[in-house]
């Protein structure tokens, strides 16, 4: 196993070169720059002057030729600096993405729990009633969720909860008022904000994930040992429980392994809908003003947690299930 692991670590550091190569590239090919951008939004007679702007590009190595950049950031990178930022007042990637991190955070780990504590019984029902009426009746609307892109829903709630009901807020993290509310104000506030990006965030994975237990659910029970327990007079609703959602737990444990980017990411889309400040809106802010070490930084974070996340759910099914090896 640890051969497996220093090998896989191994290929991961060289994915990582590559991938911050490529996308180091296309980011100095794409039109424009950290300057033009920010220049773009300013009244003409404040426009900065040729010599003002040698300089900025100096400073910022946008003189250079793209692979020499990159290798100057790469270098930095090495000594545990990813740079500053262009847009947001000269300040460091890390403390940004540190910033945002727990906005994203908290939309994402509350999806994955309720995902978890719904799908689970969700998908031990549908095996248990499997072909029923009502079964079929929640298979489809799985279907149907699972189909529904996540930013038309959004727009549809918003429409909904805030225009139509106005029970709750449009977008936005917290209240004006936020500063002023008790802590349990301030607690429900956040909660009352957070409950339609967690809706959106959430009814995807919820569909899919109910979807994939019942499909495993549905492998194991034709397996031979759960007819000979049956053959023994046990229970259905025990052979359910202790003889086949065991053997789901598996691929359930490795399927965790591979959310892991997710809960980092976040969702650029939904999180500009709510106006959520998280690390989805500082991406797409970062690659809309061309702020390239902020875009390198979070590249390779999400590149981190990809493979992070692909190691760990190899280590979880080999964890879980003593059959597996690596060598």
């Amino acid at each position: 196993m640890t051969s497996y692991i220093l090998r896989r670590l191994g290929i991961g550091l060289l994915t990582l070169l590559l991938i911050t190569c490529l996308i180091y590239g296309l980011l100095r090919a794409m039109p424009g720059s950290p300057i033009s951008a920010d220049q773009a939004n300013v009244n003409p007679s404040k426009q900065i002057s040729e010599r003002a702007l040698n300089q900025y590009k100096r400073l910022y190595g946008l003189d250079k030729p793209w692979y020499e950049a990159y290798g100057t950031w790469l270098g930095n990178l090495v000594q545990g600096d990813m740079g500053r930022s262009f847009k947001q007042n000269n300040r460091t990637v890390a403390s940004l993405i540190l910033e945002k991190l727990p906005a994203t955070l908290a939309l994402s780990v509350s999806s994955l729990l309720l995902t978890y504590l719904l799908s689970i019984p969700i998908g031990l029902w549908s095996t248990a009633h499997d072909g029923q009426p009502t079964e079929r009746v929640v298979s489809v609307l799985l279907y149907m969720l699972y189909s529904l892109p996540a930013f038309v829903a959004a727009l549809y709630l918003q429409l909904l909860f805030y225009v139509k009901l106005g029970w709750l807020p449009l977008y936005g993290l917290t209240s004006d008022d936020f500063e002023r509310m008790s802590v349990f104000g301030k607690a429900w506030d956040l909660l009352w904000h957070a409950t339609l990006p967690i809706v959106c965030f959430t009814y995807g994975t919820l569909a899919y994930y109910s979807r994939f237990v019942r499909a495993n659910m549905q492998e194991v029970v034709r397996q031979d040992y759960i007819r000979t327990a049956k053959a023994k007079g046990v229970g259905p609703r025990r052979i359910l429980w202790h003889h086949a959602f065991r053997n789901t737990l598996i691929p359930m444990v490795t399927l965790l392994g591979l959310t892991l980017p997710t809960l980092f990411s976040g969702a650029v889309i939904l999180e500009r809908i709510f106006v959520w400040p998280g690390i989805g809106n500082l991406f797409f802010e970062s690659i809309r003003f061309h702020d390239y070490n902020v875009v390198m930084g979070l590249t390779l974070m999400f590149s981190v947690m990809t493979l992070a996340g692909q190691l760990l759910a190899d280590v979880l099914y080999a964890v879980v299930d003593p059959r597996i090896t690596y060598s």
